[in-house]
């Protein structure tokens, strides 16, 4: 168990812009980028949806994997490498302690329970928005508005198909933030339709 102490005095939540000024300093590659800013989308739309606060849990979002890069913990140690070096990182800017926890949590490796409900999104819109991606790129037209929930079970049945996407935590990730999984998927692809030229995946044109 990774335990993280609160910085002392009041925690105010960065802007938007520093926490992608912090994805920009920290991530090269474009793929993990899109990745950061696909979440960023799936937890705003979530947060609007059940009634949170969408800057929190967007920022919660684009900064969950800004250490992968740096810091790739293949080994999955608990107290080192990603996310929990991340997580120090966060932790001397002032980033709250819910941000912090939420980020541990999407990691399981770090034993972190995932007490909130931003906490249970962030680990159930993860994985999906990488398998959402990936059904869009091998559609004609690469375009996420060309890709809908069945087009996304279909694709989680071919073991073949983005092997590195656990199908067993998208599963469990919308039974614990109790949300249907046909449902779930329709709401991570509409997020990420609202940015799609952002994701590159608004087709030929986008």
């Amino acid at each position: 168990m990774v335990v993280m102490t609160a910085p002392p005095g009041p925690q105010a939540l960065p802007t938007r812009e520093d926490a992608l000024a912090l994805v920009h300093e920290y991530t090269a590659s474009d793929s993990l980028r899109k990745h950061m800013l696909a979440v960023e989308a799936a937890m705003r739309s979530y947060a609007e949806r059940l009634g949170s606060d969408r800057e929190r849990w967007g920022i919660v979002g684009l900064v969950h994997d800004f250490d992968y890069e740096r810091h790739p913990n293949a080994e999955h140690w608990p107290s080192s490498g990603h996310p929990a070096e991340g997580v120090r990182i966060l932790r001397e800017k002032g980033y709250p302690q819910d941000i912090l926890d939420a980020i541990l949590g999407h990691a399981s490796y770090t034993g972190v329970p995932r007490a909130t409900t931003m906490a249970k999104a962030l680990f159930a819109v993860d994985e999906l928005t990488g398998l959402v991606a990936a059904t869009a790129l091998v559609r004609p037209s690469r375009s996420v508005h060309d890709v809908d929930a069945p087009a996304v079970r279909k694709k989680m049945k071919d073991k073949a198909f983005a092997r590195g996407v656990s199908r067993e935590d998208i599963v469990a990730g919308a039974a614990d933030l109790g949300v249907d999984l046909d449902e779930h998927i329709g709401v991570v692809v509409g997020a990420m339709r609202s940015v799609a030229p952002t994701l590159g995946l608004a087709g030929p044109t986008g």
